[in-house]
């Protein structure tokens, strides 16, 4: 495998789907089979589309699942798997690949979603998200092919990623590590032990994301934990910090690009987004922070979302 950057690449498809059997409202859309270099904005968008149609129907085949921060994330990781990190579907263990640590890991629907889209698996293997055998839990795991960390307790996904960063240093690789926080994850005293040391061992070939969409579970994060003033925590712990709006895929990647150039800090995004970003009835309701839509509600939402 050369250094080069990959992503959007879709594999051969089999002949006959499971996609195929299904009406259409619960069929999963193919991947894009392009590369990263020859997708413009206008065309990430229209990734991002797909991707939170992939993420619903994956869910309401399931009939369980967690879509409103699955919906939320989505844009961090476009900009991620398809402007910026070097990763190889053909070889998920390429040893130069940069990591993706999903540490809130029950928005494993928006992570497989991206990981079909782009070629590590079919994009009709969504359809057995939960099930039994499946290799689509529903929390990240490590049998899934891209997945780096299994997860389920949450606060665990930035010391693993600290982990990483420092073996990147150990074993003189450039790959870069690059780690999702909820925003209610950072109630997790865990957390900012793993910011301290970040800072203390000065990884700056580490960026933490926080996906900031202000709800956790069944309530609003400040009726839980107010976590503001949530930057200038993260600064006080030694990092660089941007806040961006987190559905603008350009700003996503000024940010990211621009902690490409901090030096001697580990570097944090606060990513400013909407729960359930996309679907009227899900928007900045914590209702769907883990329920799956229902048949009807899924007609909608894809009506809304125009695919």
């Amino acid at each position: 495998m050369t250094n080069v950057k990959h992503a959007g690449a879709g594999g051969k498809q089999p002949a006959t789907t499971a996609a195929s059997a299904t009406p259409a409202e619960v069929s999963v859309s193919p991947g894009h089979a392009r590369r990263a270099e020859e997708l413009a904005e206008r065309d990430l968008k229209q990734v991002a589309r797909t991707l939170r149609r992939n993420i619903l129907v994956s869910i309401a085949a399931a009939g369980s699942g967690h879509p409103g921060g699955s919906l939320s994330a989505v844009e961090t990781l476009v900009a991620l798997y398809y402007k910026v990190m070097r990763h190889d579907p053909s070889n998920p263990r390429w040893p130069e690949r940069d990591r993706f640590v999903l540490s809130k890991g029950h928005a494993a629907p928006v992570l497989y979603a991206v990981l079909a889209d782009c070629g590590y698996f079919p994009p009709q293997e969504l359809l057995t998200l939960r099930k039994l055998d499946s290799r689509l839990q529903g929390h990240a795991h490590i049998m899934t092919p891209g997945v780096e960390m299994s997860a389920g307790s949450l606060g665990q996904g930035l010391s693993f990623g600290i982990g990483q960063a420092l073996a990147a240093r150990i074993d003189g690789r450039a790959y870069r590590v690059y780690v999702l926080l909820g925003d209610g994850e950072c109630d997790e005293g865990q957390v900012w032990e793993a910011a301290m040391s970040a800072a203390h061992y000065r990884l700056d070939n580490l960026v933490a994301v926080v996906d900031r969409n202000r709800i956790q579970n069944d309530r609003f994060t400040s009726e839980v934990m107010e976590l503001e003033p949530l930057a200038e925590k993260w600064r006080a712990f030694g990092w660089s910090v941007e806040e961006v709006d987190g559905h603008s895929i350009r700003d996503i990647l000024l940010a990211l690009k621009q902690a490409q150039g901090v030096k001697g800090k580990p570097s944090c995004i606060i990513a400013h987004t909407v729960k359930g970003k996309g679907v009227s009835f899900m928007e900045n309701n914590p209702a769907f922070h883990g329920k799956a839509p229902t048949r009807e509600e899924l007609r909608q939402a894809l009506e809304e979302l125009g695919v």
